[in-house]
């Protein structure tokens, strides 16, 4: 539903209290006129742009993870866990400042005044709803529920998507890029045809043996590394901790697949594998590989499909690295040993990259550069489609 519905659906008491925060002049005891007043004060860009300025990072974050999702309501306990998401960075800085102060008060020798508690989620959410963001369902178990109107999350991207383009480089087209597009997908065939006319044997872990692993990254597209000895891997999938990135995405989508069995210390090609060896690659297999890409990294990436969504939003044109990394880490969590630099770099532009979604390039003037390739996009676009389908 849009913001129109929700307003309509909701009581006097909420209302007056969105009223207020947009200093809407009018009867407050008529619905209808209170309807109109917000309807009028959220239309004005000037209102509407001020009020996102106003937000803290924490905020924005909350936000940032309402917007992409195919979604439609959230749980309380939902909200609350989101918001406790968004909190990371920040707050250990000021819990540090805090100690400081505290320490440097008490030498000398003043009472020391404890630092003002953060608001809590509910707070927030509270919040939310008194700007008109967030409402509640109107009948049934959806009375517990809330749901951020559909027009608002349209113009929240809108919005954000502006002010972070100004901060954006734009450049001209690099001499020098990489286009991977469909190379992880030809290479799923390159490694089930291996597959299939080798005995590969499975140490007790699961992985091949190392001359299996090499022969088949040296037949790849791309020129992968076996990952070093004593690295810390682990987060981005089952085979992660044993293989390099690209590779470790692909043998788990075909084990995902069903295309491979592991079995009795042996890897082999299973029915569905020798029918995928017999065929082109497909558009089809092409989203559902993006789509597994998701699955597997939005554990350690909460906001992984927002980050994404920004990732080809921002970059139709080309656009250096580095400005849309100032944009975007702050948004981005640290996961173990992965700051959000290397989440950004090595989890996202870099898997992105192999997955044919993105264009790297070398700028003489400007250094990396990076754009969308127009196949990434509708892949992008459609996919979220694809799962508004299915959840309707």
């Amino acid at each position: 539903m849009n913001l129109s519905d929700m307003l309509s659906y909701a009581d006097i008491g909420q209302l007056s209290k969105i009223a207020g925060v947009y200093r809407c002049e009018c009867n407050g005891n008529s619905k209808n006129e209170l309807i109109q007043s917000i309807l009028a004060q959220m239309s004005r860009h000037d209102v509407f742009e001020e009020q996102i300025n106003g937000m803290k990072l924490e905020d924005l974050r909350f936000l940032n993870s309402l917007l992409f999702e195919s979604r439609q309501s959230y749980s309380l306990e939902d909200l609350i866990a989101r918001v406790q998401q968004s909190r990371f960075g920040e707050e250990q800085q000021a819990q540090e400042k805090a100690a400081e102060e505290t320490v440097k008060k008490t030498r000398s020798k003043k009472k020391a005044v404890p630092p003002p508690a953060p608001p809590s989620p509910r707070d927030i959410i509270a919040r939310f709803k008194h700007q008109g963001w967030l409402f509640n369902g109107y009948s049934g178990p959806g009375r517990y529920l809330f749901q951020v109107p559909n027009d608002l999350k349209t113009r929240f991207r809108e919005t954000l998507k502006r002010r972070f383009a100004d901060s954006l480089q734009y450049t001209d087209e690099p001499p020098v890029y990489r286009d991977e597009q469909g190379l992880l997908l030809d290479d799923i065939k390159t490694f089930l045809h291996y597959v299939y006319h080798y005995e590969v044997q499975l140490v007790s872990d699961g992985s091949m043996y190392k001359r299996f692993l090499q022969q088949l990254l040296d037949l790849m597209g791309v020129q992968e590394e076996p990952p070093a000895k004593g690295a810390w891997r682990f987060g981005y999938g089952r085979h992660f901790n044993q293989y390099p990135d690209r590779f470790s995405l692909l043998y788990d989508f075909c084990c995902s697949a069903k295309y491979v069995s592991e079995s009795e210390g042996l890897l082999a090609v299973t029915e569905a594998g020798k029918e995928r060896l017999l065929k082109s690659p497909t558009t089809s297999e092409h989203e559902q590989l993006y789509r597994y890409w998701l699955k597997i990294y939005k554990g350690p990436v909460a906001n992984l499909l927002s980050l994404v969504h920004w990732v080809h939003s921002l970059s139709g044109e080309w656009v250096t690295v580095e400005s849309v990394r100032r944009v975007l880490t702050p948004f981005v969590k640290t996961y173990y040993y992965d700051d959000p630099n290397a989440i950004f770099e090595a989890r996202l532009l870099k898997m992105m990259t192999h997955l044919g979604l993105l264009r790297i390039g070398e700028h003489p003037l400007y250094g990396t550069v990076m754009r969308m390739t127009k196949a990434g996009g509708l892949l992008v676009e459609g996919a979220a489609q694809n799962l508004d389908q299915q959840r309707h």
